[in-house]
């Protein structure tokens, strides 16, 4: 029997406004409209959550569902992939994701993440060093882009000679170019197809290296099939190099619009992890945590949330709610509560997190050292954002030093 889903209701702050201001829109919402149905880029609906107690709760809220086959039709379901890159821990619930997750935990162990520091360090030093003759530098391009790909590439243990460019990749599926829709498709052919034959030799040439350690990874006789490595690997990918690109940017960027604390950072390295933790609560690269779709009527606050339509909860807007932090519009590096949603919580809190702390902190201490003299080398309001609500991120950040 179809389902039929009601108009959506009008929002106070649609989709295409959240685009042209982002925090802006949020604030509005949270103070008139804090649990709204509201009509996508894409035309579909979606319920977006923006509180920080309502969206902290619902992250660990058993009746949200990862999993698409528990949503009606009509709503925004997010990206549509082969099986082959599906089975992977974001579209997945209990017992499957447990699962996973302890199989994958097997594989990505802190003695794993910290053996990369030096590669990591290396990477950055590698990366100024071309840029420190030129006197300028596009940062996403030159940098803040390149950077992760590398790490993740270590880590994954692909060689030099078989990198992509995962970043042309990557932004073909997160925003893909309505003129030209075949480029989403061929980017997803490309990476399915990379991947295949990267963990065929990783079976063949095992190494020490992150695939290679989920391939042997057992746990009472279990492992990962195929199509589960292969969507590991492709999430490892696509959220390391997508969302630690981002922060970079987002976080080198704030800090040049706080000169008084971009200095008192570089006089004491020491704050450096609070830094990273407060630049990441307060620009998120991550805004919304994947869809979830509820397994019965919720309701949220004064509003009930139908089973099976999509629920976006707006990770963004709660790391800026009032009514949990204090003066959270404001950039502060010695913030007491500095605690943040921008990796999730819960047992779909990110994995990588370690790795992307890690990455942050030293492409932002290799920079900052490198380069005192730091500035923005174009008008601060010519910069332009990716046109995305679900990636947070610049299309360019162009600096002088």
């Amino acid at each position: 029997m179809a389902t039929t889903l009601p108009e959506p209701a009008p929002a106070t702050v649609g989709a295409a406004e959240l685009l042209q201001d982002l925090y802006g829109g949020y604030a509005a919402l949270r103070a008139t409209a804090p649990v709204q149905r509201i009509t996508g880029p894409d035309g579909l609906p979606f319920w977006l959550v923006t509180r920080y107690q309502d969206v902290r709760e619902l992250l660990t809220d058993p009746r949200l569902s990862l999993d698409r086959r528990n949503a009606v039709p009509g709503n925004y379901r997010g990206l549509a992939l082969p099986p082959a890159l599906d089975a992977n821990l974001l579209n997945m619930d209990p017992p499957d994701h447990t699962r996973i997750r302890r199989l994958v935990s097997q594989a990505f162990t802190p003695r794993r993440i910290e053996q990369l520091r030096a590669p990591i360090q290396r990477t950055a030093d590698e990366l100024l060093d071309r840029i420190e003759p030129l006197g300028r530098a596009d940062l996403v391009a030159d940098y803040a882009g390149p950077f992760p790909i590398a790490v993740i590439c270590d880590l994954l243990g692909v060689a030099a000679e078989d990198r992509r460019d995962f970043r042309a990749w990557t932004d073909a599926i997160i925003t893909p170019d309505p003129a030209q829709p075949q480029q989403a498709k061929a980017a997803v052919a490309g990476m399915l197809e990379f991947f295949a034959r990267l963990i065929a030799r990783k079976r063949a040439e095992p190494g020490d290296d992150l695939l290679a350690a989920m391939i042997t990874a057992r746990d009472e006789g279990d492992r990962l099939s195929e199509d589960e490595l292969t969507s590991l690997a492709f999430l490892i990918l696509f959220a390391g190099y997508e969302n630690t690109v981002q922060l970079i940017g987002n976080s080198v960027l704030a800090l040049l619009d706080h000169p008084e604390q971009l200095a008192e950072l570089r006089c004491d390295p020491a704050l450096l992890p609070a830094a990273v933790e407060e630049l990441t609560r307060y620009d998120t690269p991550a805004p919304l945590a994947i869809r979830r779709f509820p397994l019965e009527d919720v309701t949220v606050g004064e509003v009930t949330i139908p089973a099976g339509e999509t629920v976006l909860l707006a990770l963004g807007s709660a790391n800026r709610d009032p009514g949990h932090y204090d003066r959270p519009d404001r950039l502060d590096l010695h913030r007491q509560d500095s605690a943040h949603l921008s990796l999730g919580h819960g047992i779909h809190y990110c994995i990588g997190a370690p790795l992307a702390r890690m990455e942050t902190g030293i492409a932002l201490a290799a920079l900052l050292r490198r380069f005192p003299g730091l500035a923005l080398d174009v008008p601060r309001d010519s910069l332009r954002w990716r046109p995305s609500i679900r990636a947070r991120g610049l299309l360019a950040l162009p600096v002088r030093f």
